[in-house]
């Protein structure tokens, strides 16, 4: 019956003798236990010669190498990273963070692999644009893992095949551009199709890794036209100039014209119903004159001739007077009548009538001005 089975004696077969009521053995005390029995086997019961103590020695160093040996399948993986386990150099499975163990070297080993570090590429060289140009580009990108098998197993170098797969890209899409393109507004674009088409060819060949970001850093000309491309870079940016300056001067001096050219219609639609209205005005007056004229023709003659004799002295500075046969002089103030006329006087006060002998049987008579504009004088001659 085995010793540690119930109904047994419970003596320790390394003879530690009964065991109830104890507790665990010393580390040490059991290990000098298993050493002595290990030793009894390989020396024959013999007594303690040097034999015997070398072969106890050696059996101790092989188990605690054995413990060792075991113990070193303990590993932990770590948050972010993942642990691949080979056999024999063949993948067996993979596994995720926290502690972990295989069997030790050399049947098992494990290599970690961060999955959450983000890498840095860049990438220089020169290249043929879709006009037969060269450009220098610089590209910078940045990339992770996303697949740890893949990444360790599918491809030899993953770093070279990422190196390959950018410089292939970007050629094609500068190959497909002009200069002027790569060179000024077209470098955001030449940089987003250069990520899909690595990351189309990185997913064919099974990289397992994933392109997070790219950008085109610079692109210019070769250092030996670099002057000749200045020059031509000023020019454009002196024709920017030049054309806001002129859409600045087009703005100020349309909105003006624009004004200008509204008042001037205005001022013709002002001047259209002026002489419409005054044409309608000369045409009620006529209508009405010939009516006059109808019923008294003499009289309207005279009338008409008068106020057109009127109209006609008043634009005159001379003085026209009748003096048939006449000895009387006779003073007018011309020079306040001129200025009367002119408007630059006020007007007179009311004047009676003055009768000035002329000839026999003729008389000037001046007449007070009551209803006629200032600085008209009437002259009429009696006879």
């Amino acid at each position: 019956m085995p010793w540690n089975q119930p109904g047994g004696d419970n003596k320790d077969p390394w003879g530690g003798g009964n065991r109830n009521n104890q507790g665990p053995p010393d580390l040490d005390e059991l290990l000098k236990k298993i050493t002595g029995k290990l030793g009894s086997f390989g020396g024959g019961g013999k007594g303690k010669g040097g034999g015997h103590a070398g072969s106890v020695g050696l059996i101790g160093i092989l188990l605690l190498g054995a413990i060792l040996w075991l113990a070193s399948g303990f590993y932990i993986v770590s948050e972010g990273e993942r642990g691949l386990v080979l056999r024999f150099g063949a993948y067996q499975y993979e596994t995720g963070p926290g502690p972990h163990w295989h069997l030790p070297s050399p049947i098992e080993k494990v290599e970690v692999v961060n999955i959450d570090q983000v890498r840095s590429y860049q990438h220089r060289s020169s290249m043929l644009t879709q006009d037969e140009n060269i450009v220098d580009i610089e590209l910078a990108a940045q990339y992770r893992v996303n697949d740890a098998k893949a990444y360790t197993f599918n491809v030899r170098n993953p770093d070279m095949t990422l190196n390959q797969a950018v410089e292939s890209a970007l050629r094609e899409a500068v190959g497909k551009s002009k200069m002027d393109f790569v060179l000024n507004e077209g470098r955001p674009q030449i940089a987003s199709l250069s990520k899909e088409l690595t990351q189309a060819m990185l997913d064919a060949y099974g990289t397992g890794m994933e392109i997070t970001t790219m950008n085109l850093q610079q692109s210019q000309p070769p250092e030996q036209v670099q002057d000749a491309f200045n020059d031509a870079i000023k020019a454009r940016e002196d024709n920017v100039r030049f054309v806001n300056e002129a859409e600045a001067y087009a703005n100020s001096v349309v909105p003006i014209a624009r004004g200008e050219s509204a008042r001037v219609i205005e001022e013709a639609k002002a001047y259209k119903e002026q002489v419409v209205s005054r044409a309608e005005g000369e045409t009620d007056r006529f209508s009405k004159l010939l009516a006059a004229y109808r019923l008294a023709p003499d009289v309207t003659r005279e009338r008409l001739y008068l106020e057109t004799v009127e109209a006609v002295l008043s634009r005159t500075s001379k003085v026209v007077m009748d003096t048939k046969n006449g000895n009387s002089m006779m003073y007018l103030p011309l020079d306040k009548l001129i200025d009367r006329a002119a408007g630059t006087l006020p007007a007179p006060m009311p004047m009676p009538e003055i009768n000035i002998p002329s000839a026999p049987g003729n008389t000037v008579r001046i007449p007070r001005e009551q209803s006629r504009p200032a600085g008209r004088t009437t002259r009429e001659s009696r006879r």
